[in-house]
């Protein structure tokens, strides 16, 4: 391995004796070692080498054995081995810790090959820690790549995570002085500001990479932050996480360095609060942790910003033609045209106007309950290449549409494979929120739209307040928006079992003036088999119709040839297919579409429409449940 270990030995040495003030030397070694501006000792000869090897029984890995004939051993490796060995104390581990019997304790038939060869190393490992804070490196002569050389372990157990393994002893080398930087990043006021060539280097590493990232050079931009990063350089995290946001990879993404900024909160706090409402389950304490340093006001605005999102009230706004291009994206997203949202903010992105000089990209929109779920890692990579700023760079290919703009996708199976049930009535020239009163029955509270949420929280929400349940009322809790051009939808993608018997197709009453059109398409509950029905009205009268129930079509009126039941029920060995013929049939004939990524991940206004099956007649039974709160009284006495 071509590596010049003196020169990278002798700077990191540099850099260790910079660091400590004079007379605050930790011994008379390490005050020798400070003048000397050496961590080493004497370089190891090849006949010490040989001893060793034959010692030992194996010939040591090149990178270590290069290593020796520059210094025979090593101080403060890293932050926590303060003795690293040479020649004379590398000796076999032989399980001397009883960290084998520990780590193979948990071992059971789960347990893969390669945990279990992790287990054995503290078998088998050469150790070279000889001085450290609880901290074993380990060598494993059984982990070997092509070139001879040994993966490098460490371990402490105060970190309570399992051995970091590092490909071979010079990888290992170089994170440990990678760590000596992160430790000595961060100092305390009073205390000599920690700057050198390889602070120098990185930092100027870290404004060109801010600016690469403005001009849509993500990739080279995270790639040199990431490398800052690894050595705590300011800013490096902070840059980089924005970044990381945007590509979806919120894992340990906390803006650290900015997100406590005054100048930099209202973006940056938004996201990061959403993330902890995702996962904090009302612990918040984390929420403060990573807010440390903040003062009392900006704290104050962190935790009014977490109680906004969880309560689905935030809603980000931007400055300038940016800000425009925002609101416009949200009209465009509440009623379904998600694809029409992201052409907004990307197209107006050029005209953003950062909040400062470490702002790479608006962000505050990812945790707003409308525009937050038209990010996706596609999407997040085109608006990380579209040049901002005031920067320039060659505009990015747009990506895909999420929207197929058809009917056929809700014939997809969901992620488990299996078919799904569904129903949606399709109105002409009707706005999405006339839809209530069309198909509600004259409820003042029914004919209200709910603000925008996901179907899993509008259900939630319409149980709370709900205290009677009957087997006869097929009240719909219905999600709305546009179904392309022309056409208002309203979508149940959760419906009771279809009851045939008592159905009553809510098309005439929402075809007041206009043409209305119902599908609902699913599995009989009972023995799962498919149904499918179709009906259409005009002006309050139902045209035609016809359902597919239990290996029958019942049907009225004149349907159109292209929507002929006979063109799709005499064969139904596919029912799927059957299926998307048919809603590609509708959708010809009726011009109309489903947005897709709207109605599966976005948020969208409700209501609840009335019942879609008649009351029941004579003789006929049902069921009514009523909840009554229990009322709990002292007891005598």
């Amino acid at each position: 391995m071509a590596f010049d270990w003196r020169a990278f030995l002798l700077g990191w040495s540099g850099e260790w004796a910079d660091s400590l003030p004079e007379g605050r030397a930790r011994g008379e070694d390490d005050e020798a070692a400070r003048q000397a501006r050496w961590l080493g000792f004497p370089p190891a000869s090849e006949e010490r080498i040989a001893a060793m090897e034959e010692r030992l029984g194996r010939w040591m890995p090149p990178s270590y054995r290069e290593f020796l004939k520059v210094s025979d051993g090593w101080r403060h490796a890293g932050g926590f081995v303060s003795l690293l060995a040479g020649t004379e104390d590398a000796h076999w581990h032989n399980n001397a810790s009883g960290l084998a019997d520990m780590f193979e304790e948990y071992e059971d038939e789960d347990t893969t090959p390669e945990e279990r060869r992790e287990a054995a190393l503290w078998r088998r490992g050469l150790q070279l820690d000889v001085e450290s804070d609880i901290t074993y490196i380990l060598m494993d002569p059984e982990d070997v790549d092509e070139a001879g050389e040994w993966a490098v372990y460490t371990w402490s157990s105060w970190r309570a995570e399992l051995p970091e393994r590092h490909a071979n002893f010079l990888a290992f080398m170089d994170e440990m002085h990678r760590e000596f930087h992160r430790l000595q990043a961060h100092r305390s006021d009073g205390e000599p500001v920690f700057a050198n060539d390889t602070t120098r280097r990185l930092d100027a590493l870290v404004d060109e990479a801010r600016l690469e990232a403005l001009r849509g050079d993500w990739e080279r931009a995270e790639k040199g932050l990431d490398e800052a990063k690894e050595y705590g350089r300011p800013r490096a995290a902070g840059l980089g996480d924005q970044i990381r946001r945007l590509l979806g990879r919120t894992y340990m993404v906390y803006f650290d360095g900015l997100v406590t900024d005054p100048q930099y909160a209202p973006e940056l706090l938004p996201p990061l609060a959403a993330e902890h409402a995702a996962h904090s389950y009302r612990d918040d304490s984390t929420l403060l942790f990573h807010l440390r340093g903040a003062d009392d006001n900006l704290t104050s605005l962190a935790f009014a910003t977490l109680a906004q999102i969880r309560d689905g009230t935030y809603r980000y706004t931007a400055v300038g033609p940016f800000g425009e291009a925002v609101e416009r994206a949200r009209e465009l997203a509440r009623w379904g045209d998600t694809d029409g949202a992201w052409r907004e903010l990307t197209d107006a992105l050029p005209l953003w106007e950062p909040l400062g000089p470490d702002h790479l990209v608006p962000l505050g929109w990812v945790a707003d309950p409308v525009l937050g779920p038209l990010l996706t890692p596609e999407r997040g990579r085109e608006l990380l290449s579209v040049p901002r700023g005031g920067q320039t760079g060659e505009a990015p290919r747009p990506a895909a549409g999420l929207d197929p703009g058809n009917l056929a996708w809700l014939a997809d199976p969901d992620p488990g494979n299996n078919r799904t049930s569904y129903r949606f009535v399709l109105v002409e020239g009707a706005e999405p929120e006339e839809l209530p009163e069309r198909l509600t029955d004259g409820d003042a509270d029914s004919a209200v739209l709910s603000e925008p949420m996901t179907f899993w929280e509008a259900r939630s929400r319409s149980q709370q307040d709900r205290k009677e349940f009957s087997s006869y009322d097929d009240r719909a809790l219905m999600a709305v928006g546009r179904a392309g051009t022309g056409w208002s939808f309203a979508f149940d993608g959760g419906p009771a079992p279809f009851g045939g018997q008592r159905f009553v197709s809510p098309a005439a009453a929402a075809s007041t003036g206009t043409r209305a059109v119902v599908v609902w398409s699913g599995l009989r509950e009972r023995h799962g088999d498919p149904f499918f029905h179709l009906s259409m009205a005009r002006d309050g009268c139902e045209q035609y119709a016809f359902t597919y129930a239990d290996g029958e079509v019942r049907s009225s009126g004149e349907i159109p040839p292209a929507l002929a039941p006979s063109r799709f029920f005499d064969d139904l060995e596919d029912g799927a297919e059957v299926e998307r013929s048919l809603l590609e049939a509708v959708a010809e004939e009726f011009g109309a579409s489903l947005p897709r990524h709207a109605v599966v991940h976005g948020r969208l206004h409700t209501f609840t429409t009335r019942s879609w099956t008649r009351p029941p007649g004579p003789g006929e039974t049902y069921t009514v449940i009523r909840m009554q709160p229990i009322v709990t009284r002292p007891a005598d006495g």
